[in-house]
Protein backbone atom coordinates (compact mmCIF):
# COMPACT_ATOMS: atom_id res chain seq x y z
CA UNK A 1 0.00 0.00 0.00
CA UNK A 2 1.25 3.41 -0.82
CA UNK A 3 0.10 6.69 -0.63
CA UNK A 4 0.99 9.87 -1.60
CA UNK A 5 -0.52 13.50 -0.73
CA UNK A 6 0.11 16.55 -2.61
CA UNK A 7 -1.33 19.93 -2.89
CA UNK A 8 -0.33 21.24 0.35
CA UNK A 9 1.52 24.82 0.76
CA UNK A 10 1.05 28.50 2.00
CA UNK A 11 -1.93 29.89 2.01
CA UNK A 12 -3.65 33.31 3.07
CA UNK A 13 -6.47 33.81 6.01
CA UNK A 14 -9.85 32.62 3.43
CA UNK A 15 -7.64 30.83 0.95
CA UNK A 16 -8.46 27.60 -0.62
CA UNK A 17 -6.30 24.42 -1.02
CA UNK A 18 -6.61 21.36 -2.78
CA UNK A 19 -5.09 18.21 -1.18
CA UNK A 20 -5.05 15.09 -3.67
CA UNK A 21 -3.71 11.76 -1.88
CA UNK A 22 -2.63 9.29 -4.88
CA UNK A 23 -3.39 5.61 -3.53
CA UNK A 24 -1.70 2.33 -5.03
CA UNK A 25 -0.87 -1.16 -4.01
CA UNK A 26 -4.01 -1.61 -3.26
CA UNK A 27 -7.97 -2.12 -4.23
CA UNK A 28 -8.99 1.53 -3.84
CA UNK A 29 -12.19 1.18 -5.13
CA UNK A 30 -12.58 -1.14 -1.67
CA UNK A 31 -11.41 1.26 0.62
CA UNK A 32 -12.52 3.86 2.83
CA UNK A 33 -9.88 6.70 3.09
CA UNK A 34 -9.48 9.89 5.19
CA UNK A 35 -7.52 12.94 5.94
CA UNK A 36 -6.52 14.23 9.25
CA UNK A 37 -4.04 16.76 10.58
CA UNK A 38 -1.45 16.83 13.10
CA UNK A 39 0.70 19.90 14.91
CA UNK A 40 4.14 18.79 16.57
CA UNK A 41 3.00 17.64 19.87
CA UNK A 42 -0.10 17.15 19.76
CA UNK A 43 -2.70 14.24 18.71
CA UNK A 44 -4.01 13.50 14.91
CA UNK A 45 -7.00 14.73 14.19
CA UNK A 46 -9.81 13.89 12.23
CA UNK A 47 -11.02 16.07 9.51
CA UNK A 48 -13.11 14.16 6.66
CA UNK A 49 -13.87 10.64 5.29
CA UNK A 50 -15.66 9.30 2.88
CA UNK A 51 -16.61 5.29 2.68
CA UNK A 52 -16.15 2.75 -0.48
CA UNK A 53 -19.35 4.22 -1.27
CA UNK A 54 -19.04 7.59 -1.39
CA UNK A 55 -20.64 8.52 2.28
CA UNK A 56 -18.93 10.96 4.17
CA UNK A 57 -18.49 12.92 7.59
CA UNK A 58 -16.79 15.78 8.60
CA UNK A 59 -15.21 17.32 11.90
CA UNK A 60 -17.79 19.87 12.92
CA UNK A 61 -15.37 22.83 12.56
CA UNK A 62 -14.39 22.13 8.59
CA UNK A 63 -18.37 21.35 7.69
CA UNK A 64 -19.45 23.75 4.77
CA UNK A 65 -15.93 24.79 4.17
CA UNK A 66 -14.43 21.49 3.25
CA UNK A 67 -15.04 18.73 0.82
CA UNK A 68 -13.65 15.38 0.39
CA UNK A 69 -14.53 13.19 -2.75
CA UNK A 70 -12.67 10.77 -4.35
CA UNK A 71 -11.62 8.89 -7.77
CA UNK A 72 -11.69 5.68 -8.50
CA UNK A 73 -10.69 5.74 -12.08
CA UNK A 74 -7.63 7.74 -10.75
CA UNK A 75 -6.80 6.40 -7.75
CA UNK A 76 -7.66 9.09 -5.77
CA UNK A 77 -8.96 10.80 -2.88
CA UNK A 78 -9.72 15.29 -2.42
CA UNK A 79 -10.17 17.70 -0.10
CA UNK A 80 -10.88 20.55 -0.99
CA UNK A 81 -10.32 23.23 1.77
CA UNK A 82 -12.03 26.83 1.99
CA UNK A 83 -11.88 29.53 3.98
CA UNK A 84 -8.63 28.52 5.48
CA UNK A 85 -8.11 30.09 8.84
CA UNK A 86 -4.56 30.24 10.52
CA UNK A 87 -5.02 27.75 13.31
CA UNK A 88 -5.40 25.13 10.57
CA UNK A 89 -2.04 25.22 9.79
CA UNK A 90 -0.95 21.42 10.24
CA UNK A 91 0.35 18.54 8.30
CA UNK A 92 -2.62 16.97 6.60
CA UNK A 93 -2.45 13.32 6.29
CA UNK A 94 -4.63 10.45 4.47
CA UNK A 95 -5.23 7.26 5.77
CA UNK A 96 -6.67 3.97 3.74
CA UNK A 97 -8.80 1.52 5.76
CA UNK A 98 -10.41 -1.45 4.86
CA UNK A 99 -14.79 -2.19 5.52
CA UNK A 100 -16.89 -0.12 4.98
CA UNK A 101 -18.68 2.36 7.37
CA UNK A 102 -17.69 5.88 8.30
CA UNK A 103 -14.19 6.26 10.56
CA UNK A 104 -12.58 8.82 12.58
CA UNK A 105 -10.22 7.10 14.53
CA UNK A 106 -6.44 7.05 13.40
CA UNK A 107 -6.66 3.71 14.81
CA UNK A 108 -9.45 2.55 12.53
CA UNK A 109 -6.86 3.47 9.61
CA UNK A 110 -4.13 0.61 8.34
CA UNK A 111 -1.89 2.39 6.35
CA UNK A 112 -0.78 6.48 5.91
CA UNK A 113 0.86 8.46 3.59
CA UNK A 114 4.07 10.85 4.36
CA UNK A 115 1.91 14.27 4.55
CA UNK A 116 1.67 17.40 3.05
CA UNK A 117 2.14 20.88 4.51
CA UNK A 118 -0.39 23.47 4.91
CA UNK A 119 0.72 26.67 6.34
CA UNK A 120 -2.06 29.55 6.58
CA UNK A 121 -0.26 32.61 7.03
CA UNK A 122 -1.66 35.62 9.28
Amino acid sequence: VQLVESGGGLVQPGGSLRLSCAASGFTFRSYGMGWFRQVPEKEREFVAAITWGGATDYTDSVKGRFTISRSNAKNTVYLQMGNLEPEETAVYYCGARRGGGIATMPSDFESWGQGTQVTGSS
